[in-house]
């Protein structure tokens, strides 16, 4: 049977890798996140209370902020792949990531305005110091730079120290059972990032606030490089991104060549030498011209090489190519929830002018979101210690549900959360107008007389959609690439959620600018009492409906999962039987 290259890259070192170097990696996570998550959850509050931004510029700000952290992972995983190795580039966009931070923490610390005699009696009379906002920006990009570093290696260089690279029962739910509970360490890890360092940006200022993630995120970089020695590292190897490139052009160039037919055997086709003979499958079949032998005495050298890998390229890279290919429809349903997650900025605006006073104690707004993280946290426990044994028992396989069956439902209560959303705060506006409070802004001080914890239900509805597409689709993606493009693989989550930024913005810019015109009060306008945020999230829902009914359409067309992989025909009776055993073994 052909190995892939990624295989052939892992060291076979038996005291390497391991569930030894778990507590490392996850660790490096946990003062991550914190870090991270702590200064994303209140940046709303910063920029429109410290630089005095109007909401819809600051959450323009913050859209870009997070599709550029999004967009950034692909090439992270990219150099990672096919360059540096996974541990390199995490421990290079730790660093970077850092220094943003402590830029950050700079801008807070350094005056944002001029110390004038008109600025201090009247506060729009202010100038801004001019290397306040680059500076600003700049610890922006830095920090999605280092992010883009991490974000997409982190998870694959912890599944490449269990992984044991074959498609058994066994395999899958091990690995299923670490994407589970690396999530369900992920959102502890945001709880104490939305309520702890929140409440000391919020009590002790922003300098204070900002450093704790700058000591946060030096101890993560310094639990990563303590277990170096015991990691499991793959070499870095570009073959399969140029081989990706050469089997493209090679079905190109072989256009106008025949197919052989379907009934044809494995002599057919060109296999790695050494290897045994398979055939192409026949999904996306244009692209098996890419490894059709014409005439094996002409086409390939003694070695039984091609001699013009851009013309003739083998079955596994053309099968490789189609893994990456098929898909791309799926992960284009991933952009969407992009959008939903990005606008999370807007319930901080909406639990900023509620009652959030519980006791003595008042909820920081940001805070609300930890209801988010909670229900994914419990989502993912229970579904991996008390539903998977008897879905899988019904369903007949390891994981209970499919993969495609978690993304959907997911996507469904995306749609359920902003109907929900458009609800809560057509109340919360109504209330606002009957008690007078119309022209009062978010900077007033006065609250509408309704508690905040209005908000909680669509923050736990957003928090299970996301525990089931958003996981879904990594463990969808992990599985279904080929394994030596999975860090590529991962990072696709983060490229859906960037381009879901940019929709985001889009539609934000495109409501403000057709809602506001001639002076109107557009619907997402600073003062939320006198807009019409209801009716934004209503657009989201329809919009998200409109895209579970175009995922049902791509995973139709996408048929069984699992499928991507190669074996060879000698070989599918004994991995079958094993399968079958330890599937038993999983359900019983």
């Amino acid at each position: 049977m052909e190995v892939s290259a990624m295989e052939a890259a892992l060291p076979k070192v038996k005291n390497k890798g391991g569930l030894r170097t778990i507590p490392f990696i996850i660790s490096n996570e946990i003062f991550e996140k914190v870090a991270t998550f702590g200064l994303h959850a209140n940046m709303i509050l910063y920029l429109t209370e410290r630089y005095r931004m109007s909401s819809a510029v600051a959450t323009v700000v913050l859209y870009f902020w997070s599709a550029i952290s999004n967009f950034l992972p692909i090439f992270g995983a990219v150099l990672a792949d096919a360059y540096l190795g996974r541990f390199r580039v995490i421990a290079l966009g730790s660093v970077v990531s850092l220094v943003g931070m402590c830029l950050l923490c700079l801008t807070a610390i350094l005056p944002v305005y001029k110390r004038t005699p008109e600025c201090a009696t009247r506060a729009a009379d202010c100038v801004m110091v001019p290397w306040q906002l680059p500076l600003l920006f700049v610890s922006f990009v830095l920090m999605s730079v280092g992010s883009g570093g991490i974000r997409p290696c982190a998870l694959a260089f912890g599944a490449d120290q269990l992984d044991k690279r074959d498609n058994s029962a066994k395999n899958v739910r091990t690995l299923q059972t670490f994407f589970n509970w690396y999530y369900t360490v992920l959102g502890l890890s945001i709880v104490v990032a939305s309520t702890v360092i929140v409440y000391i940006q919020q009590a002790r200022g922003w300098v204070v606030g900002f450093a704790v993630p700058v000591v946060l995120m030096v101890t993560a970089l310094t639990l990563l490089l303590v277990g170096s020695p015991f990691y499991l590292k793959a070499d870095a190897d570009r073959s399969v991104l140029v081989g990706l490139v050469q089997v493209l052009v090679a079905s190109y160039k072989n256009r106008h060549e025949p197919l052989p037919p379907e009934t044809a055997d494995a002599s057919s086709f060109h296999n790695r030498a050494g290897c045994k003979p398979r055939t192409p499958t026949s999904k996306l079949r244009y692209l098996n011209r890419a490894c059709v032998l014409r005439s094996q005495g002409k086409e390939l050298s003694f070695g039984g090489e091609a001699p013009d890998p851009w013309r003739l390229c083998t079955v596994q890279q053309v099968e490789d190519a189609k893994a990456a290919i098929r898909v791309l429809p799926i992960w284009s349903t991933g952009i969407m929830p992009g959008v939903i997650i990005g606008q999370q900025m807007f319930p901080v605006l909406q639990a900023n002018t509620m009652e959030r006073r519980v006791g003595k104690f008042e909820i920081p707004a940001a805070s609300f979101g930890v209801f988010t993280i909670v229900t994914l946290t419990v989502w993912v426990a229970v579904y991996d210690r008390v539903l998977v044994r008897p879905l899988s028992r019904l369903t007949g396989r390891a994981r209970g549900l499919t993969l495609r069956q978690r993304m959907g439902a997911g996507l469904a209560l995306f749609a359920v959360a902003m109907a929900v959303a458009a609800h809560t705060e057509r109340a919360r506006r109504a209330a606002a107008v009957a008690e007078g409070l119309r022209d009062f802004g978010p900077h007033s001080g006065r609250t509408v007389r309704m508690s905040a914890m209005r908000l909680v239900p669509q923050h736990c509805l957003t928090g299970l959609a996301e525990a089931l597409n958003l996981i879904g689709q990594i463990e969808f993606y992990y599985s279904e690439f080929p394994k030596t493009m999975s860090s590529i693989g991962v990072s696709l989550l983060a490229l859906g959620l960037g381009f879901g930024g940019v929709l985001g913005s889009a539609i934000v810019g495109v409501i403000g600018a057709a809602t506001g015109k001639g002076g109107r009060d557009g619907w997402l306008v600073s003062n939320l009492n006198r807009g019409h945020y209801d009716y934004y999230y209503l657009v989201l829902a329809v919009l998200c409906v409109a895209n579970l009914a175009y995922f049902v359409v791509c995973g139709w067309a996408y048929g069984e999962e699992g499928q991507n992989r190669v074996v060879a025909a000698d070989d599918v009776d004994d991995d079958t039987k094993e399968e079958q055993q330890q599937h038993k073994a999983v359900i019983s």
